[in-house]
């Protein structure tokens, strides 16, 4: 018998669960855009895109977002707000940024060419130890392991290990990720290592859940020592907050204006970003809200409760300086960048409706109507 990795986990075992696991996933894998592609910078958006948002939302934005920058040069090119209103609703807006600067600094200095490798991927602004391994794996086909929360999950209940949060732990995790990421062979054409991080990611995704895993469904049950859930380290309860805002709109010839406002360069958090103009809590004492709702950034739940403008004495209420104030038609709402919430807002009130990126022709056919 072969001798065990460092892991404790066999060649055997590893060598079983590699072929069960490539094999489920060949016939079971969701279908989504960024798989299958021969495309280096689609499948860097994608990865970027994903960093800790759910698969749904990127679905609605990716292929737009590539519609508007379909090249590394165009995404260059552009001004950084038309990224941020193509991204707007993904929220963990430094990611954008960084995107696009590291779009900047490829067709700068690289010639246009991403790099193929995890440690010179590693070099760009915004990819981290996960994208840069994900990257050079799926795109170029390096014998890199990715490791996220869903393929530390896998591989922990797999050995019958509870989290551990150490760096005991995560050395652990890492080591047999390593162990288990099959090595590029001379002249074959199948990408082993990137489908093999794209299966492992898949399997924590849709069936070795964090809650109520499908363990009857899994292809490496008979491997498993846990065959459910594992013991797990208490999280810390979110915090919760309350904020208000005011939704105010007129009338400009044909058109309709909505009021925003936008954050400051220096927020720690959206920063450049469109917003509805934010309400003391007090100055909407007694008031009726038109919508409430809740929504969450990073840790924090926000109860929200959105104002319509009933007098004045609304706007007057808003802190902000008049230079931080504009009124934005809402035929252009689709262009610009906004926040999460604002998004969600905007399209509650039935205000924003994006159907998909405006072609120059049609723009200009608009502006003659509104300016008739």
């Amino acid at each position: 018998m072969e001798q065990a990795g460092e892991s404790g986990f066999s060649a055997e075992q590893a060598t079983a669960f590699r072929r069960r696991l490539i094999e489920w996933y060949r016939k079971y894998a969701r279908e989504l855009p960024w798989r299958g592609i021969a495309d280096p910078y689609r499948t860097w958006v994608s990865e970027i895109m994903l960093q800790q948002t759910r698969v749904a939302a990127v679905l609605e934005h990716y292929e737009r977002f590539l519609r508007l920058f379909p090249t590394v040069v165009a995404l260059a090119l552009a001004e950084e707000a038309e990224v941020l209103a193509a991204w707007s609703g993904l929220g963990y807006y430094r990611r954008a940024r960084m995107l696009h600067k590291a779009a900047q600094f490829v067709v700068r200095e690289l010639g246009g060419n991403l790099p193929a490798t995890a440690e010179e991927l590693r070099k760009l602004p915004g990819v981290g130890e996960y994208t840069c391994a994900a990257i050079a794996s799926i795109a170029f086909g390096e014998s890199v392991a990715v490791v996220d929360g869903n393929v530390e999950r896998v591989l922990l209940r797999v050995t019958g290990r509870a989290e551990d949060a150490s760096a005991a732990g995560k050395k652990f995790v890492r080591t047999l990720a390593g162990e288990l990421v099959p090595r590029k062979l001379v002249g074959e054409g199948k990408n082993a290592a990137g489908d093999h991080n794209q299966a492992m990611m898949e399997l924590g995704a849709t069936i070795c859940l964090p809650a109520g895993p499908l363990c009857l469904q899994c292809p490496v049950y008979g491997l498993c020592r846990t065959r459910g859930e594992h013991a797990t380290v208490p999280r810390g309860r979110q915090a919760s907050r309350e904020a208000a805002f005011l939704l105010a709109t007129r009338e400009a010839g044909t058109r309709t204006e909505v009021l925003l406002q936008r954050r400051s360069k220096d927020a720690s958090l959206m920063a450049g970003m469109l917003e509805l103009p934010p309400l003391p809590l007090d100055a909407v004492a007694g008031r009726e809200p038109v919508l409430r709702l809740r929504h969450s950034i990073t840790d924090t739940n926000y109860y929200v409760s959105v104002y319509a403008e009933s007098d004045t004495a609304m706007r007057e209420a808003i802190p902000a300086s008049a230079e931080a104030l504009s009124w934005v038609p809402v035929q252009r709402l689709g262009a610009v960048p906004l926040t999460g919430l604002t998004r969600k807002v905007l399209k509650r009130m039935d205000l924003l409706r994006i159907v998909g990126p405006e072609t120059p022709e049609a723009e200009l056919d608009r502006t003659r109507r509104e300016d008739a």
